[in-house]
């Protein structure tokens, strides 16, 4: 296969390089482009060679990337060959199709030299994407294997350690054990006198010198220097604070690592390292390291003894009291790694492997309950001195979660199942370590993306004075960025959640082989299973907690940064809210194998039946979206509907809530108003009219009147300047001249209240001056008609 891609590849360069025009304007990128193909095929082939052998996790690794590297130069050798092909298709296309008779010579020449170089070209761009669907294939077949191995290896049930039989068979095997121990020892002190030969190994004892410095004075200095540094010249105390928990971290990971790094160099430029034990000596170096990050990062995030630098909100009892748990935590991660390198090297027997897991689940579980019990212990103190204080939920349902781990560990490790009771606590361990590393990685990207991108800081005023760019945008750009890196660091974390114990390479990994742990049916061409069903549901969790999590950023931080009104912010927010629960929905169906055509399927099957039964629901929905969208209504407006009046106070996509003048709600379905009248009397302008009407008999001075209005108007503060107040004459009916009178005030909401005032003035001057108000008199007339008799009282005495 590979020599005939190659024999292949060497024609099509050799066609397209003695080709006249199009093969000699660019013969560089056509023969990189083969060769790439060809180095992708046999990278490929070698793939898929290796894994019909058995391969360890480090191969396996090693594999997967050599297929992920041969995918996208395969790919990219695609591209680089379409183009190509598209200038070809374009000389094509300039010389037409081809003639039945008639065409000369050298243009039917050209038109088979073109085609000839298009169908290379066209087979190699073909089969460029055809190596990336195999390189996509063996990633998965890597991926599968490495799920097989894991599944094999938390199920795999050994007799329970309550049981004679697994102890009979340690002390079975402990004596072959033991000497192979001894022989590792032995040999390693054999290695060790004859690379010595008498003299003093000066480079491991400069490499032992190198190593103390480091850890004593060299780790106290930087930390120090640093603390310095932060103190005099960092922008902000909340910067200040996270970058100093950073360099702690880093400082706490960087002293182990260099100084075992320094000794084990130390011992092989000696000629002190044993044979076989470069596994022991890596270990050495990793378990350090690994057991600096795990102390550095939980004292980092607890501040025991500078609680003024501490980041998190955690009080300083809680500090105080759980702190002494990160070094035991420490000392596990190191012996773990320690252990697995001496089963590697000495190839003890598995009952001596399955005595090591016990003594490790035992350990982690005596850890992990001492830690619960002291937190335990704190909220129930706590509780008893202030018993109005609600306790932190997040809190309760951590330790919840907590004490289920650990029941499944020890029910596990009683009934035999090593593997996975280790993989529990183990994960317990490493979900504190990495999330108490990825919440000071959070708090320090918010910090310094805040206060770096804000309309105060250097970075924000050079953008403003330099580009124009307004205020509100640099602290819109400051939170959208935090927002951005700290949903990319979560995204990570969730990765790097299983990634030491070779359980996958991601979420979505993950979710993929918990569906190789149980069987399940086919319906409708659907696979459901109960880990199809838990899979679902855990996707849909962690859904809505990012949705949750993203709501509270936005409504918190990015929307208060921005000028929009309360209701603008009240519709983004309402409008993200659904759109990220119908993508939760989504993501949880997809997680069940129900594509989005089948989802489609499924709504159209159901428009029937909510285009009759949820008619009403479905355009007050409808109607809501419009709302949100036109916003002819929003949040703050003054409203009437029909006979009642009130303030808008909020907006679903279902209904409308307006509070009345009796603080009682009045609740209008959306779909009243988009399809009835509705007065808003706040949308135009937020100005509101005072309109006053009345009579004074003709009689009367009417500039008195004129003059008494007016002066009213200017008196009162509430009454606008611009519009002017006006005064007019409306009419002269029956003996009485008719005033209508308007002024503006800044709002509708203080019409009522000037009015009354306006009012209470006016009537005060007309009583002085002695203007009548009132209505026309009112005067009833009794008419005869001649001849009527008159009524008895009225007749004349005879």
């Amino acid at each position: 296969m590979t020599m005939r891609v190659a024999r292949w590849c060497a024609m099509l360069a050799a066609g397209l390089l003695l080709a006249p025009g199009t093969g000699m304007a660019q013969p560089s990128p056509v023969d990189a482009a083969t060769a790439q193909l060809a180095q992708a095929e046999s990278d490929l082939r070698s793939v898929d060679r290796a894994l019909d052998g058995r391969i360890t996790p480090d191969q396996r690794a090693d594999l997967r990337d050599t297929a992920t590297g041969a995918r996208g130069a395969a790919l990219a050798a695609a591209s680089q060959l379409s183009q190509q092909l598209a200038l070809i298709d374009a000389r094509l296309a300039q010389l037409g199709p081809s003639p039945a008779a008639g065409e000369a010579a050298d243009i039917r020449g050209e038109r088979a030299r073109l085609t000839k170089q298009r169908n290379l070209l066209d087979s190699a761009v073909k089969r460029g994407r055809l190596l990336g669907v195999e390189a996509d294939q063996l990633a998965d077949e890597i991926t599968q294997s490495q799920a097989e191995q894991f599944g094999q290896m938390i199920s795999t049930r050994v007799a329970s350690p309550v049981t004679p039989a697994f102890w009979s068979a340690v002390l079975h095997a402990a004596p072959r054990d033991t000497r192979r121990v001894a022989m590792l020892v032995a040999h390693g002190a054999d290695s060790v006198a004859q690379g010595r030969r008498g003299a003093l190994p000066w480079a491991a004892v400069l490499g032992l010198a190198a190593a103390v410095a480091i850890m004593l004075p060299g780790r106290l200095a930087a930390q120090r220097l640093a603390l310095r540094l932060l103190i005099d010249g960092a922008p902000g105390h909340r910067v200040r604070r996270s970058a100093n928990a950073i360099w702690r971290i880093l400082v706490g990971t960087l002293a182990p690592l260099l100084a075992t790094g320094a000794l084990v160099a130390g011992l092989r430029w000696s000629g002190l390292q044993p044979q076989g034990w470069d596994t022991l000596f890596d270990a050495l170096v990793a378990a350090a390291s690994f057991a600096g990050f795990a102390a550095s990062t939980t004292g980092a995030l607890l501040m025991r003894h500078q609680p003024t630098w501490r980041v998190a909100p955690i009080a300083d009892d809680v500090a105080h009291h759980l702190r002494p748990f990160s070094w035991p935590l420490a000392a596990l991660v190191a012996f773990a790694i320690l252990a697995q390198a001496v089963i590697t090297a000495t190839g003890i027997s598995g009952a001596a492997v399955s005595a090591t897991q016990v003594a490790e689940v035992m350990l982690h579980l005596a850890l992990i309950v001492g830690a619960l019990v002291a937190v335990a212990r704190l909220r129930a103190a706590r509780a008893d001195a202030d018993a109005d204080t609600p306790a932190r939920a997040g809190l309760g349902a951590a330790s919840v979660v907590a004490w289920g781990m650990v029941a499944t560990a020890l029910i596990a490790l009683l009934i035999g199942y090593l593997g996975f009771a280790l993989f529990v606590v183990q994960l317990a361990a490493w979900a504190v370590i990495l999330g108490s590393a990825v919440y000071l990685l959070m708090a320090a990207v918010d910090d310094i993306a805040v206060t770096v991108f804000t309309r105060d800081s250097p970075a924000g005023r050079i953008l403003s004075r330099a580009l124009g760019v307004r205020g509100t945008l640099i602290d819109q750009f400051g939170v959208l960025l935090s927002g951005v890196l700290r949903v990319m660091l979560a995204i990570a974390a969730l990765g790097l959640l299983f990634f030491p114990f070779g359980a996958g390479d991601g979420v979505g990994s993950m979710f993929g082989r918990l569906a190789t742990l149980a069987s399940g049916v086919t319906v409708g061409g659907i696979f459901i299973s109960p880990g199809a069903i838990l899979r679902g549901l855990a996707v849909l969790f962690i859904g809505l907690t990012l949705l949750r999590a993203f709501m509270r950023w936005l409504e918190g931080k990015f929307l208060p940064a921005t000028d929009l009104d309360g209701s603008g912010r009240n519709s983004i927010s309402l409008v993200a809210r659904y759109v990220g629960v119908a993508l939760a929905v989504i993501w949880a169906l997809a997680s069940l194998g129900i594509g989005v055509e089948r989802i489609a399927l499924l709504l159209s099957a159901l428009s029937v039946g909510i285009g009759f039964g949820l008619q009403a629901i479905t355009s007050n929905f409808v109607s809501g979206l419009i709302l949100l969208a036109e916003r002819p209504i929003k949040i703050g407006d003054l409203v009437r509907i029909g006979t009642d009046e009130g303030d808008v106070k909020r907006i679903s996509v279902r209904s409308t809530e307006i509070e009345l003048p009796d603080h009682s709600t009045l609740i209008v379905p959306n779909s009243e108003l988009i399809t009835k009248t509705v007065h808003n009397k706040t949308l135009a302008s937020p100005l509101g009219r005072i309109q006053i009407q009345f009579s004074i008999p003709i009689e009367a001075d009417a500039d008195a009147a004129r003059d008494i209005i007016a002066s009213a108007f200017a008196a009162e503060e509430a009454v606008l300047d611009d519009p002017a107040p006006a005064v007019f004459i409306d009419s002269i009916v029956d003996g009485r001249v008719f005033f209508n009178c308007f002024a503006h005030v800044a709002s509708p909401r203080a019409a009522y209240r000037t009015r009354s005032q306006l009012f209470t003035v006016i009537l005060r001057r007309f009583r002085e001056d002695g203007i009548e108000l009132g209505t026309v008199p009112q005067r009833m007339e009794l008419i005869r008609t001649p001849g009527d008799p008159l009524p008895p009282q009225t007749q004349p005495p005879a």
